[in-house]
């Protein structure tokens, strides 16, 4: 079979419905243009996790995909592809380096996050309480934006005054419409605060995971220690991963029930729970719309009769899948009362995400707890006039404006 043109993917993100869909309907694999690279996209959730499951894909490009060295000095996303940590490792090697990593996202470390979470949201909204009735308040700035950064900061053991410089860096990271050069100064200053806090805790160590994980790169003698580069990099995918993805499933979440009351009213009357919202919007509205790269080993059949050649790159286009038809009826429609929410949000397989669990808390105590605070909160102007991140991976809005008590009248 003739492969198909390729698809160019927009860089701004402008449209995503309309991508995704298009994507769907040429297929459950389609040739794309992702910034200038060749790429399978796969939508179809099938064939999908099937290939998340394979030993014939790959997520190490040094490895397994030919045009890593011409690709990455000029590509703008060469950081994702670039960098040596388990987001990027195969086989022995990334079970090696997620064990290291999974002692500090663990259900029972998570599970012991919670008060803190609800004292952060808490705090959080009392600010919001100062906003007078009628004038709006940015929930992503101030309520999506500090909670996952803060979290993750402890966590991480990011000092409060370097934060903010590691928000700026991390949101350019997933900006797909900067340039090579761009994102190439970015990753320097990126690797910059990095450095600078790895000197900072081998100096200063404390109770967290940035101490732990220098204390095993200075391990000797058993094989398995971080390299330097392992070390950076793996910082660079906790603080990033667990950051920037969780501020977008608050924002979706928010903006969907802001714009969608029925939601609330079936969790208000029990036919839902705040975790089905978040499942739902994990669902409906993924963190991450587009994850690069993985490549191909051999040959892989379609069930269309086309063929990933071996050392083909493949893109795995999430929320196009989770909302494709044979996964779901009426896969287009937000239903918080929908009885399966299948979803690849966090991915599939040995690469499904470590932080899950804790993204899923924070979302579920942000919703709580802001709607108990603010139960007449109203988006302050229509949904389809938000404006979405220029990303063709992040899935989120630049601000989200919200009306937290409507202006009463004498």
């Amino acid at each position: 079979m003739p492969e198909q043109q390729m698809l160019v993917l927009d860089p701004t993100g402008s449209d995503p419905d309309t991508e995704h869909q298009a994507l769907r309907e040429r297929g459950p694999a389609t040739l794309v243009d992702i910034l200038g690279v060749r790429a399978w996209s796969v939508s179809d959730p099938a064939l999908l996790k099937q290939l998340l499951t394979s030993k014939d894909v790959s997520k190490d490009g040094r490895a397994h995909w030919p045009a890593f060295a011409e690709t990455v000095p000029t590509w703008p996303l060469a950081l994702w592809v670039a960098v040596e940590n388990m987001f990027t490792a195969y086989g022995a090697n990334h079970s090696r380096l997620r064990r290291m990593v999974a002692p500090a996202l663990s259900a029972r470390r998570t599970a012991a996050l919670q008060k803190d979470i609800e004292t952060l949201v808490t705090g959080l909204l009392d600010d919001l309480d100062d906003v007078p009735a009628g004038d709006s308040a940015d929930l992503r700035e101030r309520l999506a934006y500090p909670l996952p950064i803060a979290v993750i900061g402890q966590l991480m053991g990011v000092p409060a005054h370097q934060r903010a410089e590691f928000r700026t860096v991390v949101d350019n990271v997933f900006a797909t419409h900067l340039t090579a050069t761009e994102q190439a100064a970015n990753a320097a200053a990126l690797y910059g605060l990095l450095d600078a806090l790895i000197a900072t805790k081998r100096s200063t160590p404390g109770e967290d995971m940035t101490t732990l994980l220098i204390a095993t790169r200075d391990e000797e003698g058993d094989g398995c220690a971080l390299s330097d580069a392992e070390l950076r990099d793996t910082l660079l995918l906790m603080i990033s991963a667990g950051y920037e993805t969780t501020v977008n499933v608050i924002d979706q979440a928010l903006t969907t029930l802001l714009s969608d009351p029925q939601q609330l009213v079936h969790v208000r009357d029990g036919r839902c729970t705040w975790q089905d919202i978040v499942e739902e919007t994990l669902r409906h509205e993924p963190a991450v719309k587009h994850l690069p790269l993985r490549y191909a080993l051999t040959d892989i059949p379609l069930p269309d009769g086309q063929t990933i050649r071996s050392s083909d790159a493949v893109l795995a286009s999430y929320a196009a899948a989770n909302r494709h038809p044979d996964l779901h009826q009426y896969a287009d429609q937000f239903d918080a009362t929908r009885i399966s929410k299948d979803h690849l949000a966090f991915g599939h397989g040995v690469h499904f995400c470590l932080g899950a669990p804790l993204a899923r808390l924070e979302v579920a105590t942000v919703l709580r707890l802001f709607f108990k605070r603010f139960p007449d909160a109203r988006l302050a102007i229509r949904r389809e006039n938000l404006q979405r991140l220029p990303s063709l991976i992040s899935n989120g809005h630049t601000s989200v404006p919200v009306l937290l008590r409507p202006k009463t009248t004498d």
